[in-house]
């Protein structure tokens, strides 16, 4: 599991349109890598929308937004056509970034233990080192909260 001032783990991942990016490809650039559990549904679209309202603003701090869950890239491309995203959205389908990242943990629904994506989030600076950790994601706010840590970053 990452730490605070780690170098971000060079994990490869597929993107939507089938290729292949990694958060090291970001270096040179600031970078928000954010894990959520599956595409269309409620808490992960309205995340999605959050960061996609903020497009802009994120790229006029310099900041690259890239969204991770183990949903495939067919998914993750209908997920981002149906809702007009902006945000680019990457697949773990064998969750390696995952559990690099320490975002595949236990969770509990019902009564039920099962495995599953925290909803977390990564602020990565320019020179690739975590800057910022948000784990136990909740939803309202967080995204301008990103944004916020963002721009302080130089």
């Amino acid at each position: 599991m990452v730490s605070l001032g780690d170098r971000v783990p060079d994990v490869a991942l597929t993107a939507a349109d089938g290729d292949s990016v990694s958060p090291a490809d970001f270096k040179g650039n600031k970078l928000v890598l954010y894990f959520y559990p599956k595409d269309d549904t409620s808490g992960c679209t309205r995340e999605a929308k959050d960061f996609t309202a903020l497009a802009d603003a994120f790229e006029k701090a310099g900041t690259w937004v890239l969204g991770v869950s183990k949903d495939s890239p067919r998914s993750h491309a209908k997920f981002a056509a149906k809702h007009d995203l902006r945000v680019k959205l990457a697949s773990d389908e064998e969750g390696g970034a995952c559990e690099a990242f320490g975002t595949w943990v236990e969770k509990s629904m019902y009564g039920r233990k099962y495995m599953g994506i925290e909803r977390a989030t990564f602020l990565i600076d320019r020179d690739g080192t975590i800057s910022r950790i948000w784990r136990k994601v909740k939803v309202p706010g967080h995204a301008e909260e990103v944004l916020a840590a963002a721009q302080e970053l130089p």
